[in-house]
């Protein structure tokens, strides 16, 4: 089942996607809905994130190609992470398939994409063992980690360099049934294939993730764990439209422009 969010009569709502035409429901995914009679084609409606987390979660460092890759530019030996790592991001900087990204002008380059799996948290997770925290996955969507890198080699943390607003673009819907196995990652940048990797070769899976985090930190409906980016990224310049594919799930498809 495939699950969006979209503004209708001025209010954010859910709806479930069918074809080419979305269902409006009332309620939300996580706990009791029902269907509307509201339908709407997905060419008519401006889609939102597919939720709007309490906490955006991402595992750093977590596939093999991308520390190497890293770690070689910089001159350095690789070090791999004997357990998952996170850090945070700001939900002020999520925007939805379609939407713009937008580059201040004090930014700098580069301007770099990050393809990410994003596993959906469904349900209140406390001290989940591995074996069950599969349960916890509502879904699955695609995230764009956005990053400037000359903020994020100057500045203290990464406030601005990865969370300034629309740096998060995510999208387009909540993909409820994937085969994790058969999927692969492709980054298209004004259509040309930039980069292309099977999804699931992270080091860590989100099971290992959630079980780990749960020990230290409650998970709550709707909370994200964006599950890393493999390889290495390229600059991107305001005008260009950047589409990561995942396949089994969809485009997520956004522009670059100048702010102001």
């Amino acid at each position: 089942m495939r699950w969006v969010r979209f503004e209708s009569k001025g209010k954010a709502v859910f709806g479930i996607v069918e074809g080419e035409n979305i269902i409006e429901v009332s309620g939300n995914p996580f706990e009791k809905y029902i269907k509307t009679d509201n339908h709407f084609n997905l060419s008519e409606v401006e889609l939102l994130p597919p939720v709007t987390p309490t906490t955006i979660y991402c595992a750093g460092q977590n596939y093999l190609d991308h520390i190497e890759k890293s770690a070689k530019r910089k001159g350095l030996d690789p070090i791999i992470p004997q357990k998952p790592d996170f850090n945070y991001r700001a939900v002020n900087s999520l925007v939805g398939h379609g939407a713009n990204i937008v580059i201040p002008k004090d930014a700098g380059e580069p301007i770099h994409f990050e393809a990410e799996l994003v596993a959906v948290i469904g349900k209140k997770a406390k001290h989940v063992p591995t074996g069950e925290a599969a349960s916890h996955i509502f879904g699955y969507t695609i995230g764009n980690d956005i990053s400037a890198r000359n903020w994020q080699k100057t500045d203290r943390t990464h406030w601005r360099a990865k969370n300034t607003d629309t740096f998060k673009p995510m999208g387009p819907w909540i993909e409820t049934d994937v085969n994790l196995d058969k999927m692969k990652t492709i980054v298209r940048v004004n259509e040309k294939v930039l980069m292309e990797h099977q999804t699931c070769k992270f080091l860590f899976d989100a099971a290992t993730c959630i079980s780990f985090m749960t020990r230290y930190v409650t998970l709550f409906p709707g909370d994200v764990i964006w599950m890393g980016s493999e390889g290495e990224s390229s600059n991107m310049k305001v005008g260009d439209i950047i589409e990561i594919e995942i396949t089994g799930i969809g485009v997520l498809r956004n522009t670059l422009i100048a702010g102001k």
